[in-house]
C-alpha cells in the first residue's frame, strides 16, 4: 500500500481476516484497538507495529490517527465506534474507511460531506459485505434503465455470523424497519412487505429488512425509492409480523446487554471450512414509472471472506489516491464492476420488461 494504514479493531473476527488478507498481499498495516493484550499478541504474531487507545477521548484519537494516511475501522458495532474515529480523521486530515452496514451510521457519515471536501479527506464506509456487492449491483442495474424510480435488493444465504455482526443485529432488534420513499428514509414495521423472489434456485419468501443499502444505494444511483429484503422461511416471516409489539422490549438496555453478553460467551464466528462451503446470492431489480424493469443476480463467496478482499483492495486504492475526497460509496468510488473483480463472484442479467403482476404479494409505491 502506498501510505501508512491503521486498522482499528484488528483483533476482532473480521479484523483478523482483513489483516491476514493484507499480509498475503504484501502490506504491513499498523494494528490498533482498545484491548492492549489482544493488540500486542496479534502484533507480535505478525511482527507488526501497533497502537492501543480507546475511543473515549477525542484528542487522543486525533493524535493516534494523525500519524497515518488512512484508518480502516473494523470494530463493530459501528454505532459505537464510527463517529469518534471518522470525526478524528476529519480533524487530522486522515482518510477513513470502515465495513459498516448500519443505516444510521452511514447517514451520519454522509452528513459530513462538506467537512470532508473542505479537509480533502475521503470518507468511504461500507467497504465490506453487505454493501459492496449490493451497491455495485444497484449501480449496474441503474445504468440499464434511463430513468429508474424504484430499486429493490435482496439477499439469500445469510447463515454465518461473527460476534460483531450479531451485536449489530441485536441493536437493530430494538428499532423498526426502514425503507426509502421519495428520497426520504421512512420507518416501517418489521417484515413490512413480503415477496417471492428467485435467487437462482426457485422462488423463496423474502421480507423487508433495514440493510445499509437503504442509505447508500440512493447516493450511488439517485433512485429515490429503495427497499431491501432477506430470504426467510415462511414461518419466520409470520413470526416477525406477530412479534412487532415486542420491538421496544428488544431495545431495552438491560435486555440488549444480556443478549450481547451471551454472544461474547458462545459465538466465535464461522470456521475457515464453513466459510469455504458457503455462498450468498443477491437479487436486484430496478423499474421505472411505467413498470419496465431490469433484474440481475450476483453470487458471492462467504460474506466474511469477500469483506476481507474488498476492504483491503478499497483501502489500497484510497492510499494510492485513486479515490476522490468527500463522502463516497463503494459504487461511486469504484464503479459497478468492482465486485466482479474478486474470485467467486458471478453476475448475470436475468430479466427485462414489465413487472409480473404475481411477483409481489404486498405492492409498494
Amino acid at each position: 500500500m502506498h501510505g501508512d494504514l491503521l486498522v482499528y479493531g484488528s483483533y476482532g473476527y473480521t479484523g483478523k481476516l482483513i489483516v491476514e488478507r493484507a499480509l498475503e498481499e504484501g502490506h504491513e498495516p499498523t494494528l490498533a484497538g482498545r484491548d492492549a493484550e489482544r493488540v500486542e499478541a496479534q502484533a507480535t504474531d505478525h511482527d507488526l507495529d501497533h497502537r492501543v487507545f480507546s475511543l473515549e477521548h477525542p484528542d487522543v484519537i486525533e493524535r493516534a490517527v494523525g500519524e497515518f494516511d488512512a484508518v480502516l475501522n473494523c470494530a463493530g458495532p459501528f454505532s459505537k465506534t464510527a463517529r469518534p474515529l471518522y470525526s478524528a480523521c476529519l480533524d487530522a486530515g486522515t482518510d477513513y474507511l470502515d465495513i459498516t452496514g448500519e443505516i444510521d451510521v452511514l447517514e451520519a457519515i454522509a452528513g459530513r460531506q462538506d467537512e470532508a471536501d473542505a479537509q480533502d479527506v475521503t470518507l468511504l464506509p461500507a467497504v465490506g459485505f453487505d454493501v459492496v456487492p449490493t451497491d455495485c449491483l444497484a449501480l449496474h442495474l441503474a445504468e440499464q434503465v434511463e430513468s429508474p424510480t424504484h430499486l429493490t435488493l435482496a439477499i439469500d444465504g445469510l447463515s454465518t455470523y461473527s460476534p460483531g455482526t450479531l451485536k449489530s443485529i441485536i441493536e437493530g432488534l430494538g428499532r423498526p424497519g426502514a425503507v426509502r420513499e421519495r428520497g426520504r428514509i421512512e420507518t416501517v414495521p418489521a417484515a413490512y412487505e413480503t415477496r417471492q423472489l428467485d435467487f437462482g434456485e426457485g422462488p423463496k419468501t423474502a421480507v423487508t429488512i433495514p440493510w445499509g443499502d437503504v442509505s447508500t444505494a440512493y447516493r450511488t444511483t439517485g433512485i429515490e425509492n429503495v427497499q431491501t429484503y432477506a430470504s426467510v422461511p415462511e414461518y419466520a416471516a409470520k413470526v416477525m409480523r406477530k412479534t412487532r409489539p415486542l420491538t421496544p422490549i428488544w431495545g431495552f438496555g438491560p435486555v440488549q446487554s444480556m443478549m450481547k453478553a451471551i454472544v461474547d460467551k458462545v459465538v466465535s464466528g464461522p470456521s475457515e471450512k464453513e466459510r469455504a462451503k458457503h455462498t450468498i446470492r443477491i437479487w436486484g431489480e430496478v423499474r421505472d414509472e411505467s413498470g419496465e424493469r431490469e433484474v440481475a443476480r450476483l453470487q458471492t463467496p462467504d460474506g466474511y471472506d469477500l469483506t476481507a478482499q474488498t476492504a483491503v483492495e478499497a483501502t489500497r486504492r484510497v492510499l494510492a489516491d485513486e479515490v476522490e475526497s468527500g463522502f463516497q460509496t463503494p459504487g461511486s468510488a469504484f464503479g459497478a464492476d468492482f465486485v466482479t473483480e474478486f474470485d467467486g463472484v458471478e453476475r448475470e442479467d436475468v430479466a427485462t420488461g414489465p413487472t409480473p403482476t404475481t411477483e409481489s404479494t404486498e405492492p409498494w409505491l
